[in-house]
C-alpha cells in the first residue's frame, strides 16, 4: 500500500482516523529523530480538539514520542519523533493488541513490590539520581515479551525505570534458552548460581573481593600485591 498523504482523510474504501493522520504527519513532515511542538500538530490539525491524545495513541503501537520528562534536551512544549512504530494507515495495524490493555493500580503496586522498587534492567531503584547526575529515576511497569519454556509467546509485567523504557534494546526474554544453560552447568556453578537466586544478589566470592581491591591499587602498590605473591614483580 502506497504511504497516503496526512492531508487525506479517505484512502479508497478506507477511512483515515486522526491517529493514522498522525502518524503520517510525523513521517512526511517532522522526521525521525526531529523535533516538533505540539502548537505545530494542532496547527496542521485545526479540526481534530484532542489530536494531540490521539498522537500519544500511537505509543500503544510502538511509536516512540519523547517529551522532557524522557529527554531533558527538550524544551517543555517540545517532543521528539525518536522512533517510528507499526503503519496505522494500512487497514488492520491500528488494532491495539491484547497486552497493551491498562495495567490497573493493584498490579502496578504488585509488581513493583515484587521486584524490590528496582529497575530490574539497570537496577536503579526509584527516585535515586543516574550516575551522569542529570536526573533521578522513575519507576514504571512495563510488559517484557517471554518465550515460555513450551514455545509459547506472552507478555510479563516488570519493573523498569524509563531511561531503561525508552532505550531500543530489544529485552525480550527466552527462558528456553536460560533453562538450557542451567542444564548444562556443573554442580558447583549451580549451587553458586542457586545462592544468588535465592539471595536476590550476586554474591561474591573472597577471592573476587581482593581481584577487585587490588584492580583499585596504584601501580607502585599492585607491585608489593605482586612480590607478596612471589611474582617477581609480574602481572597477569
Amino acid at each position: 500500500m502506497t504511504m497516503p498523504s496526512w492531508r487525506e482523510t479517505k484512502v479508497g474504501n478506507h477511512k483515515l482516523g486522526s491517529m493514522a493522520r498522525a502518524a503520517l504527519w510525523l513521517v512526511q513532515e517532522v522526521g525521525e529523530g526531529q523535533i516538533f511542538t505540539v502548537a505545530k500538530l494542532r496547527e496542521a490539525f485545526p479540526d481534530i480538539a484532542q489530536i494531540d491524545r490521539r498522537m500519544r495513541d500511537l505509543r500503544d503501537h510502538d511509536w516512540e514520542i519523547t517529551t522532557n520528562r524522557e529527554d531533558p534536551a527538550l524544551l517543555p512544549q517540545e517532543r521528539r519523533f525518536a522512533r517510528r512504530g507499526k503503519d496505522v494507515w494500512v487497514p488492520g495495524q491500528a488494532k491495539g493488541p491484547s497486552h497493551k490493555a491498562s495495567i490497573t493500580n493493584a498490579q502496578r503496586a504488585k509488581v513493583l513490590q515484587e521486584d524490590g522498587y528496582l529497575c530490574r534492567t539497570c537496577g536503579i531503584a526509584g527516585g535515586e539520581a543516574y550516575e551522569d547526575g542529570v536526573e533521578q529515576s522513575v519507576l514504571n511497569v512495563a510488559r517484557r515479551q517471554v518465550t515460555l519454556a513450551d514455545g509459547r509467546v506472552t507478555h510479563q509485567l516488570v519493573t523498569e525505570c524509563k531511561r531503561c523504557g525508552r532505550g531500543s534494546v530489544d529485552r525480550s526474554v527466552d527462558l528456553r534458552e536460560i533453562l538450557s544453560r542451567i542444564e548444562s552447568l556443573a554442580p558447583l556453578e549451580r549451587s553458586v548460581l542457586s545462592g544468588w537466586v535465592k539471595a536476590g544478589q550476586r554474591t561474591y566470592s573472597s577471592l573476587e573481593v581482593l581481584w577487585g581491591m587490588y584492580r583499585t591499587l596504584p601501580e607502585e602498590s599492585r607491585k608489593t600485591v605482586a612480590d607478596a605473591l612471589d611474582l617477581d614483580g609480574t602481572e597477569d
